[in-house]
């Protein structure tokens, strides 16, 4: 009887119906889903069409007319873009690593039990998300007292930490058991030593989380390059792309002068061009996302206690 049972479970099993609630998750998931590649497959589209196609039927899946002058005019000058990719990824690179250093540091520190500043200190960095020292004061320390002004510091330190991502690695190291310190102290490690090897090896899932985010706020960062740099050799590709999107409404919008000196307006890409910046601009983030994915649901501890 026993053996009739275990071969007829398989087979009842595959029979079985997907439940409904199964049914509605996987509906609601298809759907987040098309909501967040639709609109994305559309900026590609819009972005390969021509403008007067694009004036006359709108914006369509399919391209009515299939055009490149949004990527040639962007690609007129390919060494400043280049060169603004270089900064850009350079910036990104180098914000991210020490962000997430100083945070692990940070979030460690007021995460441990045995600190006797940890409520004040705690207190101190959850101030500065309720307030800070505005754009005038963050303008003068940056350019009269740190005479940073038109170096790549001026991009990376005013973004180099976050009282937020700071407490989100406060929650996820206050969860870590304390007896793993504890007996590393036995055997006889230094704070240090505990840190780089212990500390940062089980945070890996959520420095890889907050790496992430960091690096999309490097990479998406314009305003600091435009308060404080003036070097054209140092603009990153945002602020690059939106000189190009202003210098493409200024046309427009005075196209009457314009017209004057011989520039035929009609012609530019304005509603094209948008798109092919929007793709130029947040491209290589989409293609670096899925390599941080595997982290996201990774345990704390069930590496420590494996190890």
């Amino acid at each position: 009887m026993n053996s009739i049972n275990a071969k007829t479970t398989p087979k009842a099993r595959r029979l079985n119906p997907i439940s409904f609630s199964k049914l509605l998750i996987h509906l609601l998931f298809i759907i987040v889903t098309l909501c967040m590649i639709v609109p994305f497959i559309l900026v590609v589209s819009i972005s390969f069409t021509d403008e007067t196609s694009i004036m006359e039927n709108g914006y369509q899946f399919i391209p009515g007319e299939f055009s490149m002058k949004a990527y040639e005019y962007i690609f007129k000058a390919p060494i400043l873009l280049l060169r603004a990719y270089g900064v850009t990824i350079l910036t990104t690179v180098a914000g991210t690593l020490l962000s997430l250093f100083v945070t692990a540091m940070l979030g460690y520190v007021i995460s441990r039990r045995d600190f006797r500043y940890r409520t004040p200190a705690t207190f101190l960095i959850f101030f500065t998300m309720l307030f800070n020292g505005g754009l005038v004061p963050s303008y003068i320390l940056i350019t009269q007292y740190l005479f940073l002004q038109n170096t790549l510091w001026a991009l990376i330190l005013p973004a180099l930490i976050s009282p937020f991502y700071i407490m989100i690695m406060k929650g996820f190291l206050s969860k870590m058991p304390f007896e793993i310190i504890e007996s590393a102290k036995m055997d006889g490690a230094r704070e240090l030593k505990i840190f780089f090897k212990i500390i940062l090896p089980l945070s890996t899932p959520a420095l890889a989380t907050l790496g992430l985010f960091i690096s999309f706020g490097f990479w998406n960062s314009w305003f600091p390059s435009l308060l404080y740099i003036d070097n054209e050799k140092l603009i990153p590709i945002q602020l690059l792309l939106v000189r190009m999107l202003q210098s493409l409404e200024f046309l427009t919008s005075n196209s009457d002068f314009v017209n004057q000196f011989g520039v035929d307006t009609s012609e530019l890409p304005t509603l094209s061009a948008r798109m092919a910046m929007a793709i130029l601009a947040g491209g290589p983030m989409v293609f670096i996302f899925p390599f941080f994915q595997k982290y996201f649901v990774k345990g704390l501890t069930v590496g420590s206690l494996k190890g």
